[in-house]
């Protein structure tokens, strides 16, 4: 037979759980999701914007959405950030780099790469979504070549 607790116990169970655990049983609850479920959600399952939860192959193989408490997104959505956040970090670590890399340090390389490329800053402006062209001309500082990067027209005659 199951077990009926009163909101308040609820409550004080929940306060006293932090960082995974509490998401996780957050979700149990309030997403009405069995353990085996919540453990196998992916990042594409969850549709922070649409408020839902896509549960893949529950009982009885079948999909199902439920709704993604909006108690429980903010806390969600910082953890997933910190985790990779977290792997990013360690990855570089692991791979010998000493300069200080981060998620954001992709779309910098991004852009960058683009530019060494000869990609022109206004492709490169809108890739990015950038208003003002002045904010993607931050990356162009590694291009800073002076002329040896240019060829003259006149070698193309």
């Amino acid at each position: 037979m199951s077990v009926v607790l009163g909101a308040q116990e609820l409550r004080l169970v929940l306060d006293r759980l932090t960082g995974v655990p509490r998401l996780v049983v957050t979700l149990l609850y309030g997403a009405g999701l069995r353990l085996q479920e919540c453990l196998e959600l992916r990042v594409k399952d969850l549709d922070f914007e649409r408020g839902e939860v896509t549960v893949r192959r529950g009982k009885g193989q079948k999909d199902r959405r439920v709704m993604l408490p909006q108690a429980v997104r903010k806390d969600l959505s910082e953890h997933l950030e910190s985790v990779i956040q977290r792997a990013v970090t360690a990855a570089a670590r692991m791979a010998g780099v000493t300069k200080r890399v981060g998620c954001h340090t992709c779309r910098h390389l991004f852009a960058t790469h683009l530019l060494e490329a000869g990609y022109d800053i206004r492709t490169v402006q809108e890739l990015l979504g950038h208003a003002d062209v002045s904010t993607t001309m931050m990356y162009t500082h590694v291009l800073n070549r002076g002329g040896l990067g240019v060829r003259s027209p006149l070698d193309r005659l």
